[in-house]
């Protein structure tokens, strides 16, 4: 009997119960790009034939995409083989018991509010701002500037955004949009409606020194596939 949708979906998020695999799949994602069973193994610190079992099963799991490419840069005779690399694929997983079908909604709302009076969509940014700041109520009280931003990275990081650490230009990027799929179908309002809630975060957590602009667009280096549209920034 062929497994259902349900059944697939459970069985590639009980893959991740090992924690090594579970490791190595966080590792390749964080890299935002091709990463080589030697890296992979030395991150982990396992042995390379260890880590490409686990990738592999990753791949055939459909968790883990791959490719192929010279390491070294040589070519030609004794250039050697290419090196199998790996990259986080786009597959997304949303598991509900019983079956639930929010994005479904999501994508009805998202339609017909893109469709809806300049009043409507006002109060669609209202209330991002204001789940923004529920987000963060009872974890930005007190406390100094490090503090904020301890937290402000452990909520951003529940929601599934993926943000670096602060960069030496004081940027801090979210390597994931949590609303993907959304936003390849109403883009200009899911992402007013992301940065948003990401300024009620701000706000929430009195993060004075962070401000949330949108990606800047024909300067600095281009907004990687699957990441959010809106940059962090410390002053």
């Amino acid at each position: 009997m062929a497994a259902t949708s349900l059944e697939r979906q459970i069985a590639t998020i009980a893959s991740l119960h090992d924690p090594t695999r579970r490791a190595l799949y966080r590792y390749v994602s964080s890299r935002r790009r091709d990463v080589g069973r030697d890296e992979a193994a030395r991150a982990v610190r396992i042995s390379r034939a260890l880590a490409a079992f686990h990738l592999d099963k990753l791949v055939g799991h459909g968790l883990l995409e791959t490719s192929y490419r010279r390491l070294t840069g040589r070519r030609g005779p004794g250039a050697g083989r290419p090196a199998k690399l790996y990259r986080r694929s786009d597959l997304d997983l949303d598991v509900t018991l019983p079956a639930r079908r929010y994005e479904l909604a999501g994508r009805v709302l998202a339609r017909a509010l893109t469709a809806a009076p300049p009043t409507a969509r006002r109060g669609v940014l209202r209330a991002a701002r204001d789940a923004g700041r529920a987000l963060v109520r009872n974890g930005g009280g007190g406390g100094g500037g490090p503090r904020r931003r301890n937290e402000l990275s452990r909520v951003l990081t529940e929601c599934g955004y993926a943000p670096t650490p602060a960069r030496r230009d004081g940027e801090i990027r979210l390597q994931n949009c949590p609303f993907g799929a959304l936003a390849a179908e109403c883009q200009p309002l899911i992402c007013e409606m992301n940065l948003a809630l990401l300024r009620g975060m701000l706000t929430g957590l009195n993060a004075r020194g962070v401000r949330a602009t949108f990606w800047p667009s024909g300067r600095g280096p281009s907004r990687e596939p699957g990441s959010c549209c809106v940059l962090l920034r410390t002053r």
